[in-house]
């Protein structure tokens, strides 16, 4: 194998042609924007720069956030002190900060937008605005909205979110996360270098729907949008059948980050998954172990020890999380009110959110917890209103 091509250059694809690169691979990665803004958080978990310290040891900059405070209707807040801080970049300085330990790996970075592929005997040909270029294999990291329908993940308008949100010149030190009644999503505020990232996602809602509940949400918090700059973005969020039929991998191609559709259907994450995979599929596209016709198999097979059967039992949760209820409150209000009176709640939470706590072991966790009584027995009826056994 000679060259490999990287369509797209967030974070999926920076970190793969960083480490196809640094192990002497010809790679090339083509992206039309390159560095570019988002409406996302962009937060990073413990979990993601305890993986990749460069994260954290870097002059690039970022905020270091010690505290969550969660809302939910008619429960009021819940403060969290976070012993595993978040780190928040602005997604302009997360993207460039990639880019360039691509570059100085050795990637050529290429500004174009890759119009079409089409596979021949031995790789691809890539028609780009600028001319073709040829590659023995292609890594796929063009985000959700994929224009190259042959390779990526394929899915239905059920397996996407909308996620929106305006860039506001104003500070804070905590990240806020409320819950709103009836939508499967939440509305953020995330502090960056310079602005607050005050913002919605959800499903089953159109985007003016969203925009509105947001819009309310900051007149009654009197964050000021006057002055701010708004952006939308479509994110994948499978659904469980999407995440069974997921097509992540092909003969000559492997697709990454939101391409693949690795966004966490809960919290709406997907960084992690994104750097993840890339990592993953570099791994394995230089594993000679695996034939280039065995790659495929390997990396699905890859991604389903490391997350994605996680994810996907997160996707059946996402709709009893946020639209559930039990004994008249909604499930979010029960959470909440969980995190106020229970260190042992708050603790989990505390994973959660440094993304060390698995969906799948939640259950067990809880129920280990709790030892016996009354309260075992409370909460084992809401697990099983929301959390069923694996």
């Amino acid at each position: 194998m000679k060259t490999v091509a990287v369509l797209g250059g967030g974070p999926a694809g920076a970190v793969a042609a960083e480490r196809l690169s640094a192990a002497g691979l010809n790679t090339i990665l083509f992206d039309e924007k390159l560095a570019w803004e988002k409406p996302c958080g962009g937060g990073l978990t413990y979990k993601a720069y305890t993986e990749y310290p460069f994260l954290l040891d870097n002059p690039y900059p970022k905020k270091i956030v010690h505290q969550t405070v969660i809302g939910a209707p008619k429960s009021g807040v819940a403060r969290m002190d976070l012993s595993h801080p978040l780190v928040i970049y602005s997604r302009v300085d997360l993207n460039r900060m990639l880019l360039e330990r691509a570059e100085r790996a050795g990637a050529a970075i290429e500004k174009t937008r890759v119009l079409g592929i089409e596979r021949r005997d031995r790789g691809w040909s890539l028609r780009t605005r600028h001319g073709v270029a040829e590659a023995d294999y292609c890594i796929i990291a063009t985000g959700a909205r994929n224009p190259l329908r042959e390779v990526g993940t394929e899915w239905s308008a059920a397996d996407t979110m909308s996620a929106l949100g305006y860039y506001v010149p104003a500070s804070q030190d905590q990240v806020d996360i409320q819950f709103l009644p009836g939508l499967e999503g939440y509305i953020w505020v995330f502090p960056r270098c310079g602005h607050l990232s005050v913002g919605i996602c959800g499903k089953g809602e159109p985007a003016q729907k969203l925009r509105g509940r947001l819009e309310t949400y900051m007149q009654r918090r009197g964050i000021d949008r006057r002055n701010a700059t708004f952006y939308s973005h479509m994110l994948p969020s499978l659904e469980t059948g999407g995440w069974r039929n997921n097509r992540v991998s092909g003969n000559g191609w492997m697709a990454i980050g939101d391409a693949a559709g690795m966004v966490d259907p809960i919290t709406g994450e997907g960084i992690y998954y994104a750097m993840r995979s890339g990592d993953l599929a570099s791994r394995v596209l230089l594993n000679d172990a695996h034939g280039i016709l065995e790659k495929a198999t390997a990396y699905k097979a890859l991604l389903a020890r490391e997350f994605t059967r996680d994810l996907e039992f997160a996707a059946m949760l996402a709709k009893r999380v946020f639209l559930g209820s039990f004994f008249f409150h909604s499930v979010p209000q029960r959470m909440v009110m969980f995190m106020q009176r229970s260190q042992r709640f708050r603790e989990l939470m505390q994973d959660l959110f440094a993304g060390t706590q698995p969906y799948l072991d939640l259950r067990a966790r809880l129920l280990n917890s709790l030892g016996s009584g009354v309260r075992k027995t409370a909460m084992q009826l809401f697990l099983d209103r929301v959390i069923p056994e694996c």
